[in-house]
């Protein structure tokens, strides 16, 4: 029984690490389909979305026959509740990369905004891929990196010089096209946040400290 616990565990973390790296792939490649129009890079992130969502349920499934089945306790358990929460995150950025990937699909064969909104964009879209990588291999190895909020400062940033550029008159962009192209913007911070909370979990994971915590529970 103990053998087969292992080996479902250690499958979960397989899943998780393709999950990582799915991840990763997808907002590497809706950065460049901003970049560039790229409509075959946008069905790419579309296929990748539809793979991380169904990988989720399948660890969804994985998770809660671990639970009811296995009944795992201390760390074990601490495994499989993490596991399903970093999948969790993991298929939301799936989706925030899918919901960007819609913008160019639609704006195509043109860009989705001037060339100055787009370098903003491209900016936030590789910062967030930056970030998705880091909690990949976090995910991978099992060993949390600490979140100093470095990051979520300088997406903030990004954020605010995207903002800046559209209502800036010689952007040539409307009120209502500004605001639509803000939330696509806002696509790309919540990357970072969902990134951000991986690394909690894993911290959680390798070290027993609660993800809202600074320190050791008694």
């Amino acid at each position: 029984m103990r053998t087969q616990f292992t080996l479902e565990l250690l499958a979960l973390s397989n899943e998780l690490t393709l999950m990582s790296r799915l991840a990763h792939d997808a907002t590497e490649r809706i950065t460049e389909a901003l970049a560039s129009a790229d409509l075959a890079a946008t069905y790419e992130v579309f296929a990748l979305d539809e793979r991380l969502q169904q990988m989720f349920a399948a660890c969804e499934s994985r998770t809660m026959a671990l639970l009811a089945l296995q009944a795992p306790v201390a760390r074990d358990l601490r495994h499989v509740v993490t596991a399903i929460q970093v999948a969790g995150e993991l298929s939301r950025i799936g989706r925030r990369t899918e919901a960007a990937g819609q913008y160019v699909y639609r704006a195509h064969p043109d860009t989705v905004a001037p060339a100055p909104v787009i370098q903003a964009l491209v900016a936030m879209g590789g910062l967030a891929a930056e970030c998705v990588a880091r909690v990949s291999d976090s995910v991978a190895t099992g060993r949390f990196v600490e979140d100093d909020g470095s990051d979520a400062a300088a997406m903030e940033d990004l954020f605010k010089q995207l903002n800046s550029i559209l209502t800036a008159a010689e952007a040539g962009v409307d009120t209502a096209a500004a605001i639509d192209l803000a939330l696509l913007g806002s696509q790309f911070q919540r990357c970072v946040d969902h990134a951000a909370r991986i690394a909690r979990l894993i911290r959680f994971l390798d070290t027993g400290i609660p993800t809202e915590s600074g320190s050791l529970p008694d």
